[in-house]
């Protein structure tokens, strides 16, 4: 089954190459890309995924998160960005963002960032993730709650925060992708978070890993 890939990104080369470069393989499909949020939100369809650009000429891509997740409650969002700025990480995590990739990122990664979110978890890089520590270093507030996490599940946990995915946390602890996932589920629910960017941002602030 394809994964359907809307694209909103205000260059034009840009935006091109990444529809070129989806559009070459055979797992995805770019139904629509504009460059600014204004006409995505007017003209835009249905998709799975969302490559949504942070620093659009109009409304921000990170004001526009909520709008498209009202639009499309089911819909997955990727920000693209140049630089790992602590703000704009925090306020994408904040407003819903599922996942944050640079856009020097790597084009395979990029592709296997899409993946991931569409099976309902969140590319968070590890410099990402480590940006993300650096954040809330010093700051943490002691911990309210375990949630009553298991011990493999705060084991899978720490994982998380180091950035490491879903075939990385299989490998290391010699289970299955499908059960690494099935935890990943059980950790959003008794956190009650809905990404993995907001998992890391949750452990962190309240020293939980």
């Amino acid at each position: 089954m394809n994964i359907s890939v809307g694209i909103v990104e205000d260059h034009k080369d840009y935006r091109e190459s990444l529809t070129y470069l989806l559009a070459s393989d055979g797992n995805f499909n770019v139904e629509w890309s504009y460059d600014s949020a204004e006409v995505a939100l007017e003209l835009s369809a249905p998709v799975d995924v969302i490559l949504l650009d942070i620093n659009l000429p109009k409304m921000s891509g990170i004001d526009a998160i909520t709008h498209f997740k009202e639009k499309y409650p089911h819909v997955r969002i990727i920000m693209l960005t140049i630089l790992e700025d602590d703000n704009n990480i925090v306020r994408s995590i904040q407003n819903g963002a599922d996942g944050y990739v640079l856009k020097k990122t790597n084009p395979l990664k990029i592709m296997e960032a899409i993946r991931q979110v569409y099976e309902g978890g969140s590319p968070l890089t590890p410099s990402v993730a480590k940006q993300l520590l650096n954040i809330f270093k010093g700051n943490a507030n002691p911990p309210e709650s375990d949630y009553h996490l298991t011990t493999r599940e705060k084991e899978i946990l720490n994982m998380i925060v180091r950035g490491m995915g879903t075939e990385d946390i299989a490998g290391k602890l010699f289970i299955s992708a499908d059960t690494v996932r099935n935890h990943f589920r059980h950790i959003y629910e008794k956190l009650q978070v809905h990404s993995k960017a907001q998992v890391v941002a949750k452990a962190i602030r309240e020293r939980l890993a």
